[in-house]
């Protein structure tokens, strides 16, 4: 059994820093966007581009993380997708940010992340759009597992990669 961490009742916990836009590579088709098709083959260029994207927004990724680290949620909440900030106030954010990472204790070491893209449409539990998500296997004082904390990113209507979520999620025996 998973237990969710999530630092609000939406399935993205939101929050953000701007990201600055970077080419959207053609997105393969997924389950998500299209069940029981496989995704049509990437040319080199589009497979380059893809790791590009891929290396950039882990590194975004990584930076809002950090903030996280330094107790700098309310930093990253400014910079959040308008999306995330209708979703959290400010003040509530910071304040499930602060109590989460306080009883998961002190940061062990973050492993290596990975990239997962998906398309929303209307009716959504989220807010319809493009997002991609970064994970990371994370591992704290107060945590007998790696937690995995997730980074959300989505393409807002001005084409800027904005994180749109930050959550921790831990297994439960």
């Amino acid at each position: 059994m998973r237990r969710n961490l999530a630092l609000s009742s939406v399935l993205l916990s939101l929050l953000t820093v701007a990201h600055a836009q970077q080419p959207t590579p053609p997105q393969p088709a997924n389950a998500a966007t299209q069940p029981g098709r496989a995704p049509p083959a990437l040319t080199p260029a589009q497979q380059a581009q893809l790791a590009k994207q891929n290396a950039e927004m882990g590194q975004a990724a990584t930076r809002v993380a950090q903030l996280v680290d330094a107790s700098q949620a309310g930093s990253v909440w400014d910079g959040a997708s308008v999306v995330a900030k209708k979703v959290v106030t400010r003040e509530a954010f910071i304040k499930q940010v602060a109590a989460e990472r306080a009883r998961l204790g002190a940061l062990g070491s973050r492993g290596q992340s990975s990239v997962t893209r998906v398309k929303y449409g209307p009716g959504a539990q989220v807010p319809e759009g493009l997002y991609i998500n970064i994970s990371f296997p994370t591992k704290f004082a107060n945590a007998p597992q790696p937690v995995r904390e997730l980074v959300s990113f989505r393409l807002d209507e001005d084409k800027v990669w904005r994180v749109s979520g930050y959550s921790l999620r831990t297994t439960v025996h």
